[in-house]
């Protein structure tokens, strides 16, 4: 569903989950101003995922096929980067905790990588512990945020009453976001931005694709400022 397909017709928890986010995307302080700017322009997607059973899970993938398809001849433009949201209901998880919704958001992953036909992409790793890992569905990269109610020092996580995933083609971060000086500056505005919003410097997991940092552990973000030993719980089919 396109943002600006969204009016009154919306309804119960559909409607309750669209107002949290709109909460946070149209706040000054919100730190991304990319999800920000999408959201003042109607460029966000959404998929609403009502259950966890295996028709929830093909929904879901139905969407997201839908969406890789629309990304794919992305022309550059800013004004053309849609975002997509992933919204679940709170029956679909039960989760009190930011590690059990993060073993959720990880569970839909491995259930979505499950149905999924298309080859890996070429020039991505399949080992998560892989600098150039990233989680791809229907033949392209995607960079996955994870964000859930249970967040409560990392504000900038937590849109509202319900787990989300925030997704977007891995591209679009290696344009706007990426090692170059552009890209860096960008970073660094965002990641102070962050520390601001949430009253906290910014994970330490966070960092540039391909330069060390680990793509899955800037998925879903750890509370406390501290390194961590843990493996990601992703594992390619057939490895």
């Amino acid at each position: 569903m396109s943002q600006e397909q969204i009016g009154d017709d919306l309804n119960g928890w559909h409607r309750a989950a669209f107002e949290d986010i709109e909460s946070r995307l149209t706040d000054p302080g919100f730190p991304c101003v990319f999800s920000r700017n999408a959201f003042r322009k109607k460029l966000v997607k959404f998929v609403f995922v009502d259950g966890s059973r295996k028709e929830s899970i093909r929904h879901l993938g139905a969407g997201l096929r839908a969406y890789v398809e629309l990304s794919r001849d992305w022309d550059g433009a800013l004004d053309t980067a849609y975002p997509l949201v992933v919204v679940f209901s709170a029956e679909a998880v039960t989760a009190d905790s930011v590690e059990q919704y993060h073993a959720f958001g990880w569970w839909v992953l491995q259930e979505l990588h499950a149905i999924d036909p298309t080859p890996w992409p070429e020039g991505v790793d399949k080992d998560p512990q892989s600098e150039a890992w990233s989680m791809c569905f229907h033949g392209m990269p995607l960079f996955i945020n994870m964000s859930s109610p249970a967040h409560q020092v990392r504000r900038s996580r937590n849109l509202g009453r319900h787990f989300a995933l925030v997704i977007n083609p891995r591209e679009r971060f290696d344009v706007f976001a990426g090692d170059t000086p552009s890209g860096r500056k960008v970073r660094s505005n965002i990641r102070g931005r962050i520390a601001r919003y949430d009253g906290t410097p910014h994970a330490q997991q966070l960092g540039s694709y391909g330069t060390g940092a680990l793509e899955w552990m800037q998925y879903g973000l750890v509370e406390e400022n501290r390194e961590r030993a843990d493996t990601c719980p992703f594992t390619f089919r057939g490895a």
